[in-house]
């Protein structure tokens, strides 16, 4: 059964506006800076937010088409992992799962026995009477959901799964989450802010800005081709917006750039920082791109330090800390940034 949501919610100051259909067993992320839209989106398809306008549709049933039919949430088949996870203090591990079966009528031997059976595909049947407060952050959020998939629901909603955990504890959790959702035959929306959650899990994302769709499609093709600063920053690249004239790209915002493959007309010319070079003085050789910058900003990584800088254009460059050091690098110091043509990718705006 193909989901078609149209989601139209009207709040005065706010409104989304967001379009997608699902295959069975696709995952969709919905990513976007707070204040988007995508919570508000989940809500929709959950039944906890009525829409204004638009249709929500799994197979031939419509949840919510306003303003004739409304589907209350337990009414919809459909599964929801909060940020929070949100289990019941005063039931254990066991309970907690059994708990969506025994609301549908299922009785409590059969509830238990489904539930057990969900805690073992999770890895938790040795933590069946356990209560949530002695069980570790991902060992809570594994039985929020097995809860969530207990029912066998038609829709999986995930909030933010992952946010609440430590990083050696995500990394794991996000692998069997990756699993669990490998096997799972009906329709996941994930909502996170994390682009590595969206990358291993979805099959595609959606970018909500301010309510609207700006960018959707498989990761590789959002991480290669970005379409708003949102997206690059998301994944780590410069990108700016020009006009092309064969190898030259001058820029909206200011500044030319030189590229190795020709194009003409609007175009997007994105590149990652660690492909920016800085120098203390004008550098000769291979470079074809070359602009003085001043230094307004640093970011230590790992192994690396983001050096933001304006000029035209303004960009950002990943050194090493060797280099930090070589270069003397502090705010309001002046640089040269230099670039290479084969470096920079273009594409339609």
């Amino acid at each position: 059964m193909t989901l078609h949501a149209e989601l139209r919610i009207d709040r005065g100051r706010f409104a989304l506006d967001l379009d997608f259909t699902s295959a069975p067993g696709e995952v969709i992320a919905l990513l976007g800076p707070n204040g988007a839209g995508k919570t508000t989106a989940l809500r929709a398809l959950a039944g906890l937010t009525p829409l204004t306008e638009g249709t929500i549709r799994l197979g031939e049933t419509t949840w919510d088409a306003p303003p004739s039919v409304f589907l209350p949430p337990e009414r919809r088949s459909a599964g929801v992992v909060f940020q929070d996870y949100l289990l019941f203090a005063h039931l254990s591990a066991l309970d907690n799962v059994a708990f969506g079966l025994r609301a549908r009528g299922e009785r409590r031997p059969a509830a238990r026995a489904r539930a057990a059976h969900w805690l073992d595909r999770v890895g938790l049947s040795d933590f069946a009477n356990d209560r949530p407060r002695q069980l570790s952050g991902g060992q809570a959020q594994r039985v929020a959901l097995a809860r969530a998939l207990a029912t066998e629901p038609q829709l999986l909603l995930l909030d933010e799964p992952l946010s609440a955990l430590d990083a050696g504890t995500r990394l794991q959790v996000r692998a069997d989450l990756a699993h669990h959702l490998r096997d799972y035959t009906g329709h996941t929306v994930l909502v996170t802010h994390d682009p590595l959650d969206a990358m291993v899990l979805a099959d595609r994302l959606i970018i909500l800005e301010n309510g609207k769709v700006v960018q959707q499609g498989p990761p590789a093709e959002i991480a290669r081709r970005p379409r708003s600063d949102y997206v690059a920053n998301l994944v780590g690249l410069n990108l700016y917006r020009g006009k092309a004239d064969g190898t030259h790209v001058t820029l909206e915002d200011g500044g030319v750039l030189t590229v190795s493959d020709p194009a003409t007309g609007p175009v997007y010319a994105a590149f990652p920082p660690t492909a920016v070079s800085l120098h203390a003085d004008r550098p000769d050789g291979s470079p074809r791109n070359t602009w003085p910058v001043t230094v307004i900003g640093l970011e230590q990584y790992a192994n690396t330090t983001r050096v933001r800088l304006d000029g035209l254009p303004p960009v950002s460059a990943d050194i090493t800390t060797a280099a930090v050091a070589d270069l003397r690098l502090h705010p309001g110091a002046r640089l040269w940034a230099s670039l290479k043509a084969t470096e920079i990718h273009t594409y339609p705006a």
